[in-house]
């Protein structure tokens, strides 16, 4: 089976090594990046090594520039230092280059700005220059958003060629959620609005639309008529740990499903649209998210992670010994509309689980009718879609067992890891911010979140959240290290099926 397997992919690598395997860097045009937060977490380990890389890849124009902005007290040649630690910390070594650190990092500017007085704005609007395009990433907590808005406004560095990125959570409700669009329509048009969320700047959610739309393979089937069920799993092995404020407010309905799994939801399920085009793709999935139907109480499990022999409760880690916050939940979801009747959606996340892993699995359905006798069994088709780790794709199909005695069936993957099918290390594969980022400075707005989505979304969510809280349901104990609550396998247990494992 190895032989076959390492064959599979073998052949893969090959066809892709061919005149189709052509490497596409396309520079974007001249920018001023400012990055409001500049000195967080986010921009240390996230945003600037990621634009680091498309330096490295000669996406980044002589031209371009970027500013940090913070309340910290630094000046430019200290951010730099700052920045050029969190390279060393943050890429690997091997993509290191010396000269190409310090040719990035001349490229840096730093301001100290009062987000919400006036100290650093004049400094600010003379290093913005106005006849590019200009992109301001807002790294800072929601409440900041409108203060931000209206300083660059005030300060004559906004207009029409500018855009804002503004990170999750988007509210903490429905009323939240509306509250925050509204103050950035005041200062923004919807097009200038850039809501990331970087579970779709993953290859492999883009991928997930190219082999649907991109095949006749898969489209015909990809409906209840084939399908069977459709399980969509985000497992994290770490705690909240330092996020308890944060993350007992929220738990994993507000911090993962809404948005995360959500997105995931809404990519597998939604209609073609007429073109690869930013609304004609956000239409169709805010189209899923209002045919989603209510979650009754039978259909939900929520958990929360109990103390394991080397690690604290989620209780001790939140410091709240009466948290009632969920840190697990399934749910079974029916779509209606006529592609999805009769065909579930499983969803999960956790936290503390058995290992690390983001998937998509659709499983299709048997054959109606074998022509082999019971002896040789039965399987079903079953596509997995890799997030995280090693992104990609394989595609169970059903053969002949090797060897003589009769004939036998039996389930062998299809196997694509992109980092091996297309001949890549790990570190080749872009990160998601870096594609996103990018997105934002050509003016691309497929991959990010539209207001009306935004809302659809937490109007959905919140009666499921008003009633858990009106029922007074407690989460209920899972040990860390597993796939979470037993009531969770019978989500799927009672209809049959069963969730596929999450392995450490």
């Amino acid at each position: 089976m190895h032989h076959m397997v390492s064959a599979n992919r073998l052949a893969t690598r090959k066809f892709l090594e061919g005149p189709t395997m052509v490497s596409r860097i396309i520079p974007v045009d001249p920018f001023d990046l400012v990055i409001f937060g500049g000195t967080g977490d986010l921009a240390r380990r996230k945003i600037l090594p990621g634009l680091f890389r498309r330096f490295v890849d000669g996406q980044m124009p002589d031209e371009a520039r970027i500013i940090g902005a913070a309340r910290s007290e630094l000046d430019t040649k200290a951010f730099r230092r700052h920045i050029g630690d969190a390279l060393e910390e943050f890429v690997p070594a091997a993509r290191r280059d010396k000269k190409h650190v310090a040719s990035f990092l001349e490229r840096l500017d730093y301001v100290q700005i009062d987000a919400t007085g006036t100290d650093g704005w004049t400094a600010l609007a003379k290093l913005v220059r106005t006849d590019l395009v200009r992109a301001y990433y807002f790294s800072v907590g929601p409440s900041l958003f409108g203060a931000l808005a209206e300083r660059l406004h005030e300060h004559g560095i906004a207009g029409r060629n500018c855009r804002i990125v503004v990170e999750k959570p988007f509210g903490h409700d429905l009323a939240s959620a509306r509250e925050l669009n509204h103050t950035l329509a005041q200062y923004f048009d919807e097009d200038q609005i850039y809501r990331i969320d970087h579970y779709l700047g993953k290859e492999t959610v883009q991928n997930l639309m190219a082999v649907r739309f991109g095949n006749v393979l898969f489209e015909p089937l990809w409906n209840a008529q084939y399908i069977d069920h459709v399980q969509i799993t985000v497992a994290e092995t770490v705690g909240i740990g330092g996020r308890g404020d944060y993350y007992d407010k929220a738990g994993a309905m507000r911090d993962m499903v809404q948005n995360h799994l959500m997105q995931l939801l809404c990519l597998t399920a939604m209609e073609p649209p007429a073109r690869f085009e930013p609304d004609a793709v956000r239409d169709e999935k805010l189209k899923v998210i209002r045919a989603l139907q209510a979650v009754e109480p039978t259909d939900l499990v929520r958990g929360q992670y109990d103390a394991g022999a080397e690690s604290p409760s989620y209780r001790e880690e939140a410091e709240n010994p009466d948290s009632t916050t969920e840190s697990f939940i399934a749910m079974k979801l029916d779509i209606a509309n006529w592609r999805w009747n009769g065909t579930p959606f499983y969803l999960r996340t956790g936290k503390r689980m058995r290992g690390r892993l983001s998937e998509i699995v659709v499983r299709f359905k048997e054959p109606p009718h074998s022509i082999f006798d019971e002896d040789a069994g039965t399987n079903a088709n079953e596509l997995t879609i890799r997030l995280q780790p090693n992104e990609g794709m394989d595609l169970r199909v059903t053969i002949k067992e090797p060897g003589p005695g009769g004939m036998r069936l039996i389930e062998v993957p299809l196997d694509m890891t992109f980092a091996d099918a297309l001949g890549q290390d790990d570190d080749d594969v872009p990160d998601a911010y870096e594609r996103l980022i990018m997105d934002v400075i050509r003016g691309n707005q497929t991959l990010f979140m539209r207001g009306d989505e935004v809302e659809a979304a937490w109007a959905w969510t919140d009666p499921i959240i008003e009633g858990w809280t009106k029922r007074g349901d407690a989460p209920k104990l899972y040990e860390p290290g597993t796939a979470g609550p037993e009531e969770a396998l019978m989500l799927l247990h009672r209809d049959g099926r069963r969730w596929r494992d999450v392995k450490p």
